[in-house]
């Protein structure tokens, strides 16, 4: 976080080696996001479905991907996920020592495999993936990402060639009635499915992870907050409390576009066809728009709050991340007293381009 503070405010805009950009404060992040005629999201080789497509494409599927993430869908999903959270701590020792982010790397698997109905024997191997994707993730090779990036793909071709060869006895869940849906009147491609399904769970695992540490840690430096969350507040105020934390120290580091014209970006002219990378964390941290950044301040700064993104391009999931956050987060708190830092071992931040902790170990008492 200091790194990207640092670099705010003495280059706000500045140019890598690679000639990518970097926008690093809230005015300029916010502008570009919603500039979607000058900033295109088509910027991976791969189909990313839905924020990798512009234009009718990505209006196209953003209407059928939310249709997933209503609101009478999540309120229904709660008490399942609710359930996962609360199995996950009566496996934990209380007393006892834990690291954040394993804890939210199990739990995002379960969840996701309950929401989804994938069977629960695939947790070891997803947890395994988790890991060879982060060490992919921060080596900056290309080939051993795309070389987890196709493990992950296997698992999703696996489970959608087991749904079409048991046709009407396919199990009724989130998976197969992908599977059955329509697009202007047509099938899904796999290459479509898949790309939906790896949107799903391959983003959301790892960052349910780097949220779990963000959040936790956050919770064990300010016991004061442990306890008006254990008072009882309603669902939206801990919502609320959940993205200011995330604001504070936001694990979602960046996202990439591409300029289609040349744009005039805080004073530096960019030609047609430049990288431009959204800094995120940098944004939700600008003293221009938040004063002191780490001043918790959920119902002042929520206007503000960049953690899912803006503009039409806004994370679809978010009402699922935040639900799944919220039970992890209120099951642990439910099993405890107190969550206090580790004093004998010490936290490790994620390298770039994560963010977040890499490891974040607290006591539970």
């Amino acid at each position: 976080m200091a790194a990207y503070d640092e670099l705010r405010s003495r280059c706000p805009v500045a140019r890598d080696a690679s000639g990518a950009w970097t926008l690093f404060t809230h005015a300029d992040v916010t502008a570009a996001a919603l500039d979607h005629e000058n900033f295109s999201n088509a910027v991976s080789r791969y189909l990313q479905i839905p924020n990798g497509l512009d234009g009718p494409g990505h209006t196209a599927f953003r209407a059928l991907i939310e249709r997933y993430f209503t609101a009478e869908r999540i309120a229904k999903l709660e008490p399942t996920l609710e359930q996962v959270a609360t199995d996950l701590m009566g496996q934990i020792d209380i007393p006892g020592e834990i690291d954040a982010v394993e804890i939210g790397s199990h739990f995002a698997v379960r969840a996701q495999t309950a929401w989804l109905g994938w069977p629960e024997h695939l947790e070891d191997e997803l947890l395994e993936w988790m890991k060879d994707h982060r060490a992919a993730t921060r080596s900056r090779d290309r080939s051993r990402t795309a070389e987890v990036a196709q493990r992950f793909d296997a698992i999703i071709r696996s489970l959608i060639s087991a749904r079409r060869e048991a046709g009407h006895d396919a199990p009724c869940d989130i998976t197969t009635e992908l599977l059955r849906d329509r697009l202007d009147g047509r099938e899904l491609t796999d290459e479509e499915i898949v790309s939906i399904l790896r949107n799903w769970t391959g983003g959301d695992l790892g960052s349910m992870a780097l949220c779990a540490g963000v959040v936790l840690t956050y919770l064990a430096d300010h016991p004061h907050l442990q306890n008006r969350l254990r008072s009882g507040v309603t669902g939206r105020e801990f919502n609320a409390i959940l993205d200011e934390i995330l604001r504070i120290d936001d694990p979602f580091v960046a996202n990439r576009r591409i300029t289609t014209e040349p744009v005039a970006v805080g004073g530096r002219q960019l030609a047609a066809g430049e990288q431009v990378i959204l800094n995120w964390t940098a944004a939700n941290r600008d003293p221009r728009i938040f004063g002191d950044p780490d001043t918790f301040d959920p119902a002042g700064n929520a206007p503000y709050n960049l953690v899912y993104g803006i503009g039409k391009h806004v994370c679809p999931g978010r009402p699922l991340a935040t639900l799944e956050l919220r039970a992890l987060t209120r099951a642990i708190l439910n099993a405890t007293s107190m969550i206090r830092p580790d004093p004998g071992r010490t936290r490790e931040r994620e390298l770039p381009p994560g963010g977040g902790f890499a490891t974040a170990p607290l006591r539970l008492r």
